[in-house]
């Protein structure tokens, strides 16, 4: 049985790279939108995707690639922007992350 190619492989690269720098220049500006909302509703936030970076192959390490990502040093961003987690929110998150898991 021959396994269906995902159509997002076929996009060029270069397409897929311009996607990618709009999202993360959007989340640059979204300060309202919450790591902990993120990861709530999506699983991923925007520490997830300074991890995606490094899996795919920048070999940053952890902190400059949270700092390509939020636009500036973490310890900055979570000092002007990261509010207090709710015990909601907290739920929400590890509910989601459990999805997670379970789509593997």
């Amino acid at each position: 049985m021959t396994q269906e190619q995902d159509p997002l492989d076929l996009l060029p690269d270069a397409v897929a790279a311009a996607a990618f720098r709009r999202l993360v220049r959007h989340l640059r500006k979204r300060h309202d939108a919450q790591n902990i909302d993120l990861m709530g509703l999506a699983g991923f936030c925007r520490n997830c995707l300074a991890d995606w970076v490094n899996d795919a192959g920048a070999g940053l390490d952890k902190a400059a690639a949270r700092e390509l990502i939020h636009g500036m040093a973490p310890g900055e961003w979570k000092a002007r922007f990261q509010t207090e987690a709710t015990p909601e929110q907290l739920a929400r998150m590890d509910a989601s992350l459990k999805k997670n898991a379970e789509l593997g």
